[in-house]
């Protein structure tokens, strides 16, 4: 039903922790999962024969060394052995609530992308897969602790094979790929639906030392232009904010409206402002925070009708 394929990085340390918990996270999730990890990184071979994954160790590479997403889409949909795929990077661990909710998505619609907002949570410990509690701890510690990541990050796509036919030579491990993406199904058109509400995506935390200037230098050193040139100067990036629909906590696919808008910093302003100097009018008519919610639930059971 779902082939997920990666690349990692050499599987050392605190990165060899999180990659082998997150790959043996996917392999976790359905026994017809296929796992495809791309690339010859030290310590690939062997822990794909660890963990039963598909090893593909012929990856196409830009003159910095850095691998093309376009190849690895391209391969994973000419060799996957089932009719979805999912990509994801090697640090986010799936639980069954991503199983069911692809599985929900599927009984609505058979062409889409799934994607969802990740947790980030610190994990420098190799995970307890035994029993089903593991899923239970990790999925409370990333809730309790963990922070749930803006819009702007997309870390896993879930999508039929065939979407992604043409696919720019982006440089994975710099910016603006995942956001092109997003662009590519919504342009297509596919409806790309957010899964944020109904299952967690647990991102494990990481520092970025393979780069001089960390985080920031995957964003803005000559390689991340480059890709930001080859989306379109930066016109073709698009986020969750933009997702047309959404899986809600009840497991329904509903329509989304106005995400974008009510998400923009001019608007959240003036909302904020407008709270604060209400806040007297409202006591007094009960317009208090629960009144809101039931208000809000209301309309989105409606908006779940008209999807």
């Amino acid at each position: 039903m779902l082939t997920l394929f990666t690349t990692a990085k050499p599987f050392e340390g605190h990165s060899g922790i999180i990659q082998r918990n997150a790959l043996k996270s996917w392999t976790m999730l359905h026994p017809d999962v296929e796992v495809i990890l791309f690339g010859d990184e030290p310590g690939s071979a062997d822990v794909s024969r660890e963990l039963g994954l598909r090893h593909e160790p012929e990856v196409k590479r830009h003159e910095s060394g850095m691998k093309y997403l376009n190849h690895l889409f391209a391969r994973a949909q000419e060799i996957g052995s089932h009719p979805y795929l999912c990509y994801s990077n090697s640090d986010i661990v799936l639980m069954s609530d991503f199983w069911e909710g692809f599985q929900k998505t599927l009984e609505w619609k058979q062409s889409f992308l799934l994607v969802a907002q990740r947790w980030d949570t610190d994990v420098t410990w190799k995970l307890d897969f035994g029993g089903e509690a593991w899923e239970q701890r990790l999925r409370q510690l990333a809730l309790s602790q963990g922070m749930r990541q803006t819009y702007h990050f997309v870390d896993f796509f879930v999508f039929p094979k065939g979407l992604y036919d043409r696919v720019p030579p982006f440089l994975l491990g710099r910016s603006a790929w995942d956001n092109w993406l997003v662009w590519k199904a919504l342009s297509t058109p596919v409806p790309v639906v957010d899964g944020t509400d109904f299952f967690v995506a647990v991102h494990q935390n990481h520092d970025y030392g393979y780069h001089p200037q960390g985080k920031k230098g995957t964003n803005e050193d000559d390689l991340a232009m480059r890709n930001i040139y080859l989306a379109g100067n930066g016109s073709e990036l698009r986020n969750l904010v933009d997702a047309t629909h959404k899986l809600t906590q009840e497991g329904q696919v509903c329509r989304v409206h106005f995400r974008k808008q009510l998400n923009h910093p001019r608007f959240r302003q003036i909302w904020q402002s407008s709270v604060e100097s209400s806040f007297e009018v409202r006591k007094r008519l009960g317009l208090r925070r629960e009144t809101l919610r039931k208000v809000f639930a209301t309309l989105r059971h409606t908006d779940a009708g008209n999807g």
